[in-house]
This record gives C-alpha cells, structure tokens and sequence, in this order.
C-alpha cells in the first residue's frame, strides 16, 4: 500500500524504546537494563545500549529520516532515569532533551506517542526500594508520570502509561530473560499488580492534568491456539492465554483477573492480590496492541503448569517466531 492510499486521519508511525536507542549513558542515572546488560552472559555477544543508535545526540538526523521515509506519527519512550535522577528528583538537562525532541516533531508535522515505561526502571529504585515488588512503586511512578504530564502535556496529547507489562513481570521475574533477571514465578504476579497499580495511578494524574489528550496501555498480544482438537490442549491453551492475554487486559477494563487462573494459581498455593482494582480500572482511552505471533500449546502432566509450548511448522522470522498475520484478527 502507498502511503498516499492511507485513509484520511490515519497514522503512519514507527516506533522506539528509550534504552534500545538513545545511549548517552553518561547524562543519566543507571536503569535494570545498564546492569543486566553489563552482566556476562545475558545479552548476545554482550551487547549493551550505552551508545546504541546515539539518539541522545542525533535525534535531529533521525527526524530527518522519519521526514523523508514519510512517516507521521513517531512513538518513543521516556527514560525514567534520564528525567528523574535515581527515579525521585527531577532532572532538568533530561527533561530538556525531550522538550527539544517533542518540538523538532512538531516542527515537521510529525506527531509525537509518548510511552512513559519501556522497562528501563531507574536502578537506585530497584537496588534500594525492592523495583516492581515494592507496591509504593505506583507512587514512584504516578509523581514520574505527573512530572512529564506537565512538562510536555501542552503540546503531546497521547500517551502510554506501560509498555508490554507482561514482558516486565513475566520474562522479567519468571523466565529471567529480561531484566532484572530473577526466576520466581511467584513473583512475576505480584509484578504484575504493581504494574498495573502504576498504570492506574497514572491515568489518575494524566485526567487531572491534560484535559485535551487520550492515554492508553499497551500489551503484547498473542494469539494462543492449542495444538490438537484435543479437550485437555484445548483447556490448557485456554488457561495460557488468561496468564499472557486476560491478567493484563481483565483488570483494567473489567475490574478483576480472569477466573481460570485465579483458581490455577490459588491450586499452586500462590496468593493474588484482590484489591486495587478501583484504580487499576480507570477508564482509557484506547488499548495498544504489539503483535508479533501465535503460542501453540500442549496439555503437558509433567509439567508444573500443566502445559507446555510446541514449535510450529510455518516460515518464521530471524528471532525464530512464526509468521502468522492470520493472528491479529
């Protein structure tokens, strides 16, 4: 399709993530993602984003590209730990940095979608107050949000509060993929409520300071089908696509976590939290979709889960995920 054939209104955008293009690293305080990235062994060939695209420095250039590849809308994160120094005092010289991205778009007609979490968590947040399983957390975050609310909410009118929280608890704190790098299934629940305590708490603020905008969450969504027509594949891809889908989108627009895996996890003696939902559920504006495949999974007795994932036969991406578009839908 030519971007002249997009219907009237729409948004040609690309988008980014504060840590994977910025660099900078010294005019900021240290995020989860400097330490986990400097940790032997858990990057590819101990790849870190201390330079990365150098953002930081040519962001002038890379709007020129958007300019000229004819893209009209450009998402980008906010990082924490450059605009908050250790994520609790503000820091002017960071904070100018996206004072001066936001205007160079707008001077070139290109409209700026903030996301104020891309999983780079200031550090000092993390090593001293406990990161994500800290339920002050949300106040952390709502006295972040607030403070880049006022400082670009006269001229950026839509925002995302959390970018894919299911990543930030699940291969955050269970798989350990992603930093912070812990492995307690446990764990990555209670993350989850505190992400969602956050988002909650930001929207508050947001509805309080910027009367003209729209703000929203946006989560990976997957496409969970069952391997077989069989009832127990059936019923166990029916329970993964509550963990990875519903816990993330239930509380927020029905004010409560899907049923099946609540009494899944209550069975594995691991206690949910059952309040806060007055605030997880405020009302948004939109719900942000990142699609990037389909899950095949397999009813599996031997596993403490009782499922198990099952690799597809479609052609699939360098990253080793199939390609099927079919999924969205």
């Amino acid at each position: 399709m030519k971007k002249s054939e997009f219907p009237q209104g729409f948004k040609f955008g690309t988008a980014t993530a504060s840590y994977q293009i910025e660099g900078g690293i010294e005019e900021r305080s240290l995020s989860i993602w400097d330490e986990f990235s400097h940790t032997p062994g858990k990057t590819k060939n101990g790849d870190n984003g201390d330079v990365a695209c150098d953002h930081y420095n040519r962001y002038e250039e890379d709007i020129e590209i958007m300019k000229e590849i004819g893209v009209n809308a450009y998402r980008f994160s906010i990082s924490w730990p450059r605009v908050m120094t250790d994520g609790i005092k503000p820091n002017e010289k960071g904070i100018d940095f996206y004072q001066r991205l936001v205007d160079k778009l707008l001077e070139n007609n290109i409209t700026p979608f903030i996301t104020l979490y891309h999983w780079d968590l200031p550090l000092y947040l993390y090593k001293e107050k406990n990161g994500w399983l800290n339920p002050d957390i949300a106040n952390y975050f709502q006295d972040y949000a607030a403070l880049m609310f006022n400082k670009l909410g006269d001229r950026v009118k839509h925002w995302i509060t959390l970018n894919e929280p299911w990543c930030s608890s699940f291969l955050g704190y269970f798989t350990g993929e992603h930093a912070p790098g812990h492995r307690n299934f446990q764990e990555s629940f209670y993350v989850a409520h505190n992400l969602l305590r956050s988002h909650g708490k930001a929207v508050i603020v947001f509805r309080e300071t910027v009367k003209d905008g729209k703000i929203g969450i946006t989560n990976v969504v997957s496409k969970i089908e069952p391997v077989s027509n069989d009832e127990k594949d059936i019923q166990a891809a029916n329970l993964v696509d509550q963990y990875i889908n519903g816990w993330y989108h239930d509380p927020i627009i029905f004010g409560k976590y899907p049923e099946e895996a609540v009494i899944s996890l209550q069975n594995m003696k691991i206690d949910i939290p059952k309040n806060d939902f007055d605030i997880i559920s405020q009302k948004i504006d939109f719900f942000g979709v990142n699609y990037y495949s389909r899950q095949l999974i397999a009813y599996d007795e031997n596993h403490s889960l009782k499922f198990k994932h099952v690799e597809g036969n479609l052609p699939k991406t360098e990253m080793g995920w199939e390609i099927y578009p079919k999924g969205l839908y």
